[in-house]
């Protein structure tokens, strides 16, 4: 007899669902899908979630446990990160999806988030022992651990994600000149203060941006899990591609080929939260992992 179980992972910019069947011992992904919901927008100027956006994204919550009951589900996990970490009416949106989907909804810690990352990782990714980094930077946050092999050695959440960066610095479009340089020495500003230090054998990415970034460079018109999962990206990647983004209006952005047209207009601000990263922790190339918090946690409900 299947076990099937679902997770929502409600982020900042978008909601990630991830449906799993596990028979005999063997964890087969049914369905692996994200809706682009953008919770967090305005988030930063009032505090909470605005009408709309709680609306919008308590549907798509529904939509997914939908799906997960048409799949037949026995279990629905709903987590929310950053923005319901910090908004004030967290309990209102708790409320609309429980009416709308009847799922209860989890907040969880940065430090949790940061542990579930690390766990889908190295369940997908062979490290080997080496001395590990993985970083997954969303709309609103960016969760670090530092490892080496299996063992976790620290795990820790900064508060700066793509979302507010381009709030505050990237309003213009295109995006004023100077304005790239002015938010990597910000950026490297928070991450240091927030306890990004040191060197690393070995730096792993996931997240939208990063899955992103990775499929831009692979010109891929369709999304391809297989191709992106271990694949690598460089810092001259990423440089080229914070140049044509800056170069563009958010229009134009829409037209590159990989790119979800509803993350153009945070892709600039994410891709130089990745190069900061890897010039912090000396690295010239990380690996991409496709597999993020919601893979993590699946693999904590099927043990």
């Amino acid at each position: 007899m299947a076990d099937i179980k679902a997770v929502i992972d409600i982020g900042t910019k978008s909601i990630k669902f991830h449906a799993a069947e596990k028979v005999g011992g063997i964890v087969k992904v049914l369905k692996d899908a994200n809706n682009i919901a953008s919770l967090g927008d305005g988030l930063r100027e009032t505090g909470a979630v605005a009408p709309e956006a709680l609306e919008r994204n308590a549907v798509a919550v529904a939509e997914f446990a939908d799906a997960a009951r048409k799949l037949g589900a026995s279990e629905i996990v709903a987590v929310g990160t950053m923005a319901l970490r910090t908004a004030k009416n967290t309990a209102a949106f708790a409320d609309r999806v429980k009416e709308l989907a009847s799922v209860e909804l989890k907040v969880i810690s940065g430090d949790e988030e940061a542990r579930l990352s690390y766990i889908a990782v190295m369940s997908g990714i062979d490290v080997g022992n080496k001395n590990l980094v993985t970083f997954d930077t969303g709309g609103g946050s960016t969760e670090f651990v530092y490892g080496k092999g299996d063992a976790m050695l620290k795990k820790f959440s900064v508060n700066l994600g793509a979302i507010r960066l381009t709030e505050q610095l990237f309003k213009a479009d295109p995006v004023a000149m100077g304005s790239v340089a002015e938010a990597e020495t910000l950026i490297e500003k928070e991450l240091s203060a927030g306890g990004v230090d040191g060197k690393t054998d070995f730096l792993v990415g996931m997240g939208g941006t990063v899955t992103s970034i990775a499929s831009v460079k692979h010109k891929m018109a369709e999304y391809d899990p297989d191709v992106i999962q271990g694949s690598s990206l460089t810092l001259g990647d990423i440089s080229a591609q914070i140049e044509e983004y800056a170069a563009k209006t958010i229009e134009q952005r829409r037209g590159i080929v990989g790119l979800q047209p509803k993350r153009a207009d945070v892709i600039l601000a994410g891709a130089c939260i990745l190069r900061v990263i890897m010039k912090m922790l000396g690295v010239a190339e990380l690996t991409v992992s496709d597999r993020g918090l919601r893979h993590g946690l699946m693999y904590e409900l099927m043990k």
